[in-house]
């Protein structure tokens, strides 16, 4: 699609009800997605979060993608795209405007690729690429500069691997997964053994690790491959930047694990779980489908599932934001114990 539309068509491709005073509005060219601060004529911008919702009414926005039933919306210039996940609509919205780079099929002639590898229809292979040897990978890869796969490993349909990914050996990918730049799938899981003299030996971590497919590892992260056994991540689930998934561990369905989390070893976690940043979860805990876990939290035991928990050691959330609040007043509090104890002190001498 070109990089101008105007309202009508958008609303066409996003699915969206064009809700404006103005038939005319209808024809405005929308040349780009903006945030709502920020958005002037010709712009789309959206709300999906109810705190921005007074923004409506000053944004210079042409459109602003909506809930059905939001109220405040259309205005005079602004007009309304309703539909019913304004969130998911501003990230196709994107896509009609935004193209990122095209890879063309071939191999870098710097490229380091094994004869035995074998490699699907529409391969791109970037500069000092290598390639080990076995190594399986589907159709319509694309590896960019520096990626390394190790030998033995196999890869399924639409691979994107951004430069200095690395994939250690005998690991498994699915289809559509994507690695940003400098995640490392498969290196070997934190073992050491502590022998009489009280050294550390360390122990093989013969293992794997497994991505099923639309898995999405970004930058810097570590899934750490298992020491017997293997390391899982389920089926669209996505992992976020210097995350560290512990040998052994396994990631369900659709789960979202932030920034900085770390799960130590032999961490199971469900289905449609969200670890917020800087999460950490104790080894060999369960955490049950649905779950919640605030930022900075620490869980040290199994969560049931469906719960939300904050803290640290991390328990029930709502219980923690009335722990919060009741810990910023604990020094007036010990303060008027001290004085009801000085008192009762007073009375009993008298």
């Amino acid at each position: 699609m070109p990089n101008s539309h105007t309202l009508q068509q958008l609303a066409e491709a996003l699915g969206a009800r064009l809700d404006s005073l103005s038939p005319d509005q209808a024809n405005t060219d929308i040349t780009g997605v903006v945030g709502i601060e920020q958005a002037s004529r010709g712009h789309i911008t959206f709300i999906a979060n109810p705190k921005y919702a007074a923004m409506a009414k000053t944004t210079g926005a042409s459109a602003v993608l909506v809930t059905e039933d939001f109220a405040g919306l259309p205005t005079a210039t602004t007009a309304a795209l309703r539909i019913k996940n304004p969130y998911l609509a501003f990230a196709k919205a994107i896509e009609l405007f935004y193209h990122p780079p095209r890879y063309s099929p071939g191999i870098h002639s710097t490229a380091v690729v094994d004869r035995s590898a074998k490699l699907g229809k529409n391969a791109h292979i970037g500069a000092y690429v290598v390639i080990g040897s076995g190594v399986v990978i589907g159709d319509n890869c694309v590896l960019l500069p520096h990626v390394v796969i190790y030998e033995g490993v196999h890869i399924g349909n639409n691979f994107f691997a951004h430069a200095h990914a690395v994939v250690r050996e005998h690991c498994k990918l699915g289809d559509n997964v994507i690695l940003q730049n400098g995640a490392i799938i498969g290196a070997d899981g934190f073992g050491f053994a502590k022998d009489d003299s009280g050294h550390w030996y360390k122990i093989v971590q013969s293992g794997t690790a497994i991505l099923d497919n639309n898995v999405e590892v970004q930058a810097n992260a570590c899934i750490d491959r298992a020491s017997i056994g293997e390391t899982h991540i389920a089926d669209g689930a996505k992992v976020d930047n210097l995350v560290q998934v512990g040998h052994g561990s396994s990631v369900g369905e659709n789960s979202l694990v932030c920034a900085q989390v770390g799960l130590a070893g032999s961490t199971s976690v469900g289905k449609n779980v969200i670890l917020a940043g800087q999460v950490g979860v104790a080894g060999h805990c369960h955490i049950g489908d649905g779950v919640i876990v605030t930022a900075q939290s620490g869980t040290h035991g199994d969560i049931e599932p469906g719960k939300m928990v904050s803290g640290s050691p991390a328990f029930d959330h709502s219980q923690w934001m009335r722990s919060v609040s009741v810990f910023s007043k604990l020094p007036e509090l010990a303060k008027a114990v001290r004085a009801g104890a000085l008192r009762k002190a007073a009375e009993v001498e008298e």
